[in-house]
């Protein structure tokens, strides 16, 4: 995924599992267990800030699985 291509608009759990080509649940476990992108709560519905998510893939570039 490149980074450089997300979009300036708050990004949905959806949009995160389509941008990493991951099941929704992946990205709702990452919430869970707190190791991927931090995101926040607008009412009942849950938004990651592009630059969040930037700066998480960043965190991850170099890991070893």
């Amino acid at each position: 995924m490149a980074t450089a291509t997300l979009p300036r608009r708050y990004l949905s759990p959806e949009d995160l599992a389509d941008l990493f080509g991951v099941p929704l649940e992946t990205v709702y476990q990452w919430r869970r267990k707190r190791t991927g992108p931090p995101g926040f709560r607008i009412g009942r519905h849950l938004r990651y800030d592009p630059e969040d998510v930037r700066t998480w893939v960043a965190s991850r570039v170099g890991e070893v699985a």
